[in-house]
């Protein structure tokens, strides 16, 4: 596997005889500098990055910084021994295996209308199908607990067959917003809360995809493998 854009004459990683990783697009190639920003965004520089757009130099501000780095509007992760890893796209379009795309904030938004519900990230770019996950409300979580005779303890309501019953409910309702091959197949509820300070949130609330992906990456590949 590699990876590159139009306005990179193709190649930027590469995965070679000599240096492969299954699940990446490789090592950049000889030239080549990646870097990650802040928010997930796989940003590079080399020869082959294109000078900038005909005659559109606002596009072009847009696409390449002072320094000449290329946002290439991929989100993304760079290991330790310099792989490259894919993990969605920045402007938040999940295209699945199939080729259908998918907008993630209409089941997230319907998701978290839920009482039960604090935060969610619906992921499957790449993948069979759609799948998301899914935390709780820790504000409204202690009266259900009370009231269903369960413990508070988030680790413990994660696997909690009740629970689970009702943010499967949520789900069933949120995917009538979509076509089936958008729908949400699996979920998990992860025993935690995304928060400002935790950096998964931005000032004004809003989820940063890239951190939770990269954060929960062993949550969401189990969605994948059962």
């Amino acid at each position: 596997e590699g990876y590159g854009l139009t306005e990179t004459t193709a190649a930027l990683t590469a995965n070679l005889p000599e240096a492969q990783k299954v699940g990446t697009v490789g090592r950049p190639i000889q030239g080549t500098s990646v870097r990650v920003a802040d928010d997930g965004e796989l940003l590079f520089r080399g020869g082959q990055v294109f000078v900038g757009y005909w005659n559109n130099d606002e596009a072009t501000a847009e696409t390449k910084d002072a320094q000449g780095w290329f946002h290439t509007g991929d989100v993304g992760e760079l290991d330790d021994e310099g792989f490259v890893r894919i993990t969605g796209r920045k402007k938040e379009i999940l295209v699945t295996a199939g080729g259908k795309n998918v907008a993630p904030a209409v089941l997230e938004d319907r998701l978290r209308a839920h009482h039960l519900v604090d935060q969610c990230v619906v992921v499957g770019d790449g993948q069979p199908f759609i799948a998301a996950l899914v935390t709780l409300d820790e504000e409204t979580l202690p009266g259900w607990a009370e009231q269903h005779g369960k413990s508070r303890d988030l680790k413990d309501l994660a696997d909690d067959h009740d629970l689970r019953s009702e943010i499967e409910a949520a789900v069933e309702e949120a995917n009538k917003a979509v076509s089936k091959a958008e729908s949400i197949r699996r979920f998990a509820i992860v025993p935690c809360s995304w928060t400002e300070e935790g950096g998964q949130l931005t000032p004004s609330l809003k989820l940063k995809r890239g951190v939770v992906v990269r954060e929960h990456r062993d949550d969401i590949d189990a969605l994948y493998v059962r």
